[in-house]
C-alpha cells in the first residue's frame, strides 16, 4: 500500500473552496422555474469598457512589457491609484505609499504574511468574507471572531471589538461595504475603531474593494487618511477586479506606511516578484479616463439594488438584514432548515443560486447572501415570483 503524502495540516483541516461545491447544486436543476439566476460569486454583471479592452490588448504586445517589473507595481498605475484615493478620501497619500498586487485576496495574503507570524492573533467581524478566516488560519494565525450586530445592519460594535483585543492581537480585519452582508461602516464608526486599535497599538486594515459602489448620495468612505498617524495604525486594501470588471486580470492594492511597505517588499518579491504588468499600464489609464464610465456603473448597481429591495419585499417570509454596494444578506423564512440544505433547495429546483451564510460563520444558519450585482434589473425582478415561500 503506498505511503499517504504528508500535507500540511493547516491547509489540510480547512474546508475546500466553497463556491464551487455550491454552483454543482446546479448541475439538477432542470430549468423548469425560469433560465438560472447565479447570485453566489461578486462578479461584474456587464463588460469591461470598450476602450479598457483595447489598451489591454495593446499593453499585452508590448516587448517592453514582457520581462520582470518593479515589485512595487509599475510607477504609472501606482501614482494613478493614489490620485484616485486621493480624489475619494480628500487624502493626500503618495505613490510610495501604494502597493500593487496580483488581486485583491493577494493583497490580503501579502499583508498577513508582513504583519503577523504563528501564534499571532487577529480579530475578525463575523460574517466574514471566508477567504481572509482560511489565509489566517493557514499561516497559523489565530482568529477572534466578533460578532456584528443585526440590529446595528450588521456594522461591529467599536466597544465590542476593543473588547476583544488581547495582548497577542496585532489587528483588527474589516469589509466595507461589507462582504457578506453588504453593511457600509459609516465613518463615524470606522473612526472608532480606528482609535480602538491606536489605544491598543494593534493595526486596522479596511478591505474596501466595493467602494466605488456605494450609493451616491453617501459621503466619503473615511477620513482615516488625514489622522496624522494614519501610516502606523491603518491599512487600505482594494481590488481593481468588480470597478473596471477585469477579474481574470488579477490586480489588487495596498495602501500603508514605510514600515510595513518594507516588509511587503520582501513577500511580493517571493510571492510573485511583480503583479501582471500590461494590465497594469491599461488600468493606469481607465483611472484617468473612464470616470463618467464608473459613476455610470455605480447608478447600474444602486438601480439592482432597489429592484432588489422590492423583489424580496414581494414575497412573505423573506427578510432583507442589511444591503450595501454589491451584496444582500437574507434571513431565510424556512425556519429550523439549514442554510446549506436552502441554498441546494433554491438551486436544484428554482434555478437561484446564492451563498450560505454558514460559508461566513458556523453561527448564520439562517441567513444567505445574494451578489445581486450580477443580475439586470428585468432579472432580479423576477424573484417576486420565483423566490419559494413558506
Amino acid at each position: 500500500m503506498p505511503a499517504h503524502v504528508r500535507v500540511n495540516p493547516l491547509v489540510e483541516r480547512l474546508a475546500p473552496p466553497p463556491i464551487p461545491a455550491v454552483q454543482a447544486f446546479l448541475r439538477r436543476y432542470d430549468g423548469s422555474a425560469g433560465p438560472v439566476i447565479d447570485l453566489s460569486q461578486a462578479v461584474p454583471g456587464y463588460p469591461p469598457h470598450p476602450d479598457l479592452l483595447g489598451w489591454l490588448a495593446d499593453a499585452a504586445g508590448r516587448r517592453d512589457l514582457c520581462g520582470y517589473g518593479d515589485i512595487q507595481g509599475e510607477p504609472v498605475l501606482r501614482k494613478a491609484y493614489a490620485a484616485d484615493v486621493n480624489s475619494a478620501y480628500s487624502a493626500n497619500v503618495d505613490a510610495r505609499q501604494v502597493q500593487i498586487t496580483a488581486g485583491g485576496n493577494q493583497a490580503f495574503f501579502a499583508l498577513a504574511l508582513a504583519l503577523l507570524k504563528p501564534g499571532d492573533d487577529v480579530i475578525v467581524i463575523r460574517p466574514y468574507y471566508f477567504n481572509h478566516e482560511m489565509t489566517l488560519r493557514m499561516l497559523g494565525v489565530g482568529v477572534t471572531l466578533v460578532d456584528a450586530d443585526p440590529e446595528e445592519g450588521f456594522s461591529p460594535v467599536a466597544a465590542r471589538v476593543e473588547a476583544a483585543i488581547g495582548a497577542n492581537t496585532r489587528a483588527v480585519f474589516v469589509v466595507t461595504p461589507n462582504n457578506p452582508t453588504g453593511a457600509v461602516y459609516s465613518p463615524e464608526r470606522l473612526d472608532e475603531l480606528y482609535e480602538a486599535c491606536r489605544r491598543h497599538g494593534v493595526v486596522l486594515v479596511a478591505d474596501e474593494t466595493y467602494r466605488d459602489f456605494l450609493p451616491p448620495e453617501l459621503p466619503a468612505p473615511h477620513a482615516l487618511f488625514g489622522k496624522p498617524d494614519w501610516q502606523s495604525h491603518f491599512v487600505h486594501l482594494y481590488s481593481f477586479s468588480k470597478v473596471f470588471c477585469v477579474p481574470g486580470h488579477r490586480l489588487g492594492a495596498l495602501v500603508c506606511g514605510a514600515e510595513v511597505m518594507e516588509q511587503l517588499a520582501k513577500v511580493m518579491d517571493n510571492l510573485q516578484i511583480c503583479a501582471p504588468r500590461p494590465a497594469q499600464h491599461a488600468v493606469a489609464l481607465a483611472l484617468g479616463a473612464l470616470s463618467a464610465w464608473r459613476e455610470g456603473n455605480r447608478q447600474i448597481i444602486d438601480a439592482r439594488r432597489q429592484a432588489f429591495i422590492h423583489a424580496i419585499a414581494a414575497r412573505p417570509g423573506w427578510q432583507i438584514t442589511s444591503i450595501g454596494a454589491y451584496f444582500a444578506y437574507l434571513r431565510h423564512p424556512f425556519g429550523e432548515e439549514g442554510a446549506m440544505a436552502v441554498t441546494e433547495r433554491l438551486a436544484s429546483e428554482y434555478g437561484i443560486l446564492m451563498l450560505p451564510g454558514t460559508c461566513f460563520g458556523d453561527n448564520q444558519q439562517g441567513y444567505l447572501r445574494a451578489a445581486f450585482a450580477n443580475a439586470d434589473v428585468e432579472v432580479i425582478r423576477t424573484l417576486a415570483t420565483r423566490l419559494p415561500t413558506p
